[in-house]
């Protein structure tokens, strides 16, 4: 019995000294699916990193304790990290080929996720539209919209802005598109959206972000050309109701070539506007 005590007080005490080391220290406790000790240490092992997030799951309850320093990292990039290997969970759904990896012991059932995190989506839409001008009602009706299409409309809207060299526009258009971008609800996502969405989720933010926030229009077309490159894969595996033409300006880029998307098939190019506007050719199209 002492023994037991014994190991326990020790366990406590490796806790709370690996808790200590992480400032800024904020706790959540979500759902994270598997079934095993294996599972277990999985979990923690990739919702885990020395002095800035620790997770602590439990097999029994299903649920994580997530501690991490709010200042370093969220909780969505820490469950996204769990999520990639292998783990459904509150926010996001394991890729097919992580969970297919998986010990056939840790082959949980897999449940269709309908549940999103506490804190409603449209507050954090709220704060990025009060930065744009726009008020609460609109980060409303973005929530309620289409999952996708709010984030396509707004790209295009920015592209057009570039091909004009207008600055202050794009910089409008980049705010709107990455508040469409915070409102997307990934359980509302197709299976092959979902994916993708995974993998560049945090690039179109944080080009959207620089496109927001520079006003230099050279800057801007510098991080265009990454979002474009990210929101292509994300319109293939949508396919949108109107027809997308994947464009290409081989003179962009210091001569290396550099795509964009557009809905009309004319040629305008953003990285060159009046300049240059007609460069370029179409690669490919997209259409359901």
């Amino acid at each position: 019995m002492k023994s037991i005590i014994l190991t326990a007080a020790v366990v406590l005490l490796s806790n709370s000294a690996s808790l200590a080391q992480i400032n800024n220290a904020k706790t959540d406790t979500v759902k994270v699916y598997g079934d095993c000790g294996m599972c277990e240490t999985t979990i923690e092992k990739a919702g885990s990193k020395k002095k800035q997030y620790k997770t602590d799951w439990n097999a029994d309850t299903r649920m994580a304790i997530i501690t991490y320093d709010s200042k370093k990292t969220d909780l969505n990039a820490i469950l996204k990290d769990i999520a990639l290997s292998g783990y459904d969970n509150i926010k996001y759904l394991a890729p097919d080929d992580a969970y297919d990896k998986l010990p056939g012991c840790c082959k949980y059932k897999r449940e269709e996720k309908k549940t999103v995190l506490q804190k409603p989506v449209t507050d954090t839409i709220a704060s990025m539209l009060t930065h744009a001008g726009h008020n609460n009602n609109t980060a409303t009706n973005i929530a309620e919209a289409s999952q996708l299409k709010a984030v396509f409309d707004n790209y295009f809207a920015l592209k057009d802005a570039l091909v004009k060299t207008d600055a202050i526009t794009a910089a409008a258009k980049a705010s709107a598109m990455l508040a469409a971008l915070y409102a997307v609800e990934m359980s509302k996502l197709t299976t092959d959206e979902h994916t993708v969405w995974m993998k560049v989720e945090k690039e179109l933010r944080t080009d959207a972000q620089h496109i927001r926030d520079n006003k230099e229009v050279e800057h801007q077309r510098e991080h265009f050309m990454l979002l474009s490159k990210n929101m292509y894969e994300l319109v293939k595996v949508s396919k949108p109701a109107d027809t997308v033409y994947y464009q290409f300006c081989p003179m962009a880029n210091d001569g290396k070539g550099a795509n964009w998307l557009s809905k009309e098939s004319a040629i305008k190019n953003p990285y060159y506007g009046s300049q240059m506007l007609s460069c370029g050719k179409i690669v490919e199209t997209i259409k359901q």
